[in-house]
């Protein structure tokens, strides 16, 4: 018997100086809390993760400032913005021990977060496929290719790449307002040259999480993520690109199971 998805329900929490977020929560709000964080391709590009693993947990995904039509301060204009918003949303609920997970972007807004965490509220990361880091084996420059380049370097399977041709003038509009958005926040090299060395700091546990066929974080960066932490360890996931979430949900769900339950992947 299949389990029943959980129900969602959104939320909107005024943090002053302007700054609201809009906070989708799922599951048992009396259960272990997760912080779901999306990167450039929005909050969808992570409901289905939402969805699993809200099955065993209360989970929050929030919509990032400036994203699908969300307002955004003018002053909100960086990653570290970003990390104490979030900071202060789990502040503001009184959760402790919570896992922190971020692709894309989201993975490096939950490092940050980590190397602000004052109060203790975070027991864990998870990064997928994350960016913010510079390394050997660098990112590609996303910032010129069209959508059609992007799918192919972002998915390994072409049945999850995006058809632009059936997409609505309004869809074109809101995809084009959050790259805009995306800029903002991590610029064009979408990298803090200075990061990586600070994320040592990280006491926590950390689990990168991996899709082995990546055409825009290759491996290499993700295992340099991943050894740039005390704590971190890796998990490569195979035919899956910058969404193993999306692509490989299983293995990936297994990997941060293990995780959560103490184990460690290599």
């Amino acid at each position: 018997m299949t389990a029943p998805t959980p129900t969602r329900t959104s939320r909107s929490f005024d943090l002053g100086d302007g700054l609201t977020l809009a906070v989708d929560e799922q599951g048992d709000a009396g259960g272990s809390g997760v912080l779901l964080l999306h990167g450039g391709a929005g909050p969808r590009s992570v409901a289905g993760l939402a969805d699993a693993l809200a099955e065993h947990a209360y989970v929050l995904t929030p919509t990032h400032p400036g994203f699908d039509g969300q307002p955004r301060p003018d002053w909100m204009d960086s990653v570290a913005d970003l990390a104490e918003a979030y900071l202060d949303l789990l502040d503001t609920l009184d959760l402790r021990d919570v896992l922190v997970a971020g692709n894309s972007v989201g993975g490096w807004i939950a490092a940050e977060m980590a190397l602000r965490d004052t109060q203790g509220r975070i027991g864990r990361l998870v990064v997928l496929n994350g960016v913010g880091i510079r390394a050997d084996d660098p990112i590609t420059d996303t910032s010129t290719l069209t959508p059609t380049e992007m799918g192919e370097l972002a998915f390994y399977n072409p049945v999850y790449r995006l058809n632009p041709a059936v997409l609505t003038d309004e869809q074109r509009a809101g995809m084009i307002a959050n790259q805009q958005t995306l800029a903002v926040y991590a610029g064009v090299d979408m990298y803090d040259p200075k990061l990586r060395r600070r994320l040592a700091r990280v006491t926590v546990p950390v689990l990168v999480v991996w899709g082995e066929q990546d055409g825009i974080a290759p491996v290499g960066y993700g295992r340099a993520f991943a050894d740039s932490f005390a704590r971190g360890s890796f998990q490569l996931i195979p035919e899956a690109g910058h969404f193993p979430h999306i692509e490989q949900p299983a293995q990936t769900l297994t990997a941060i199971g293990k995780f959560v339950n103490g184990g460690r992947s290599s």
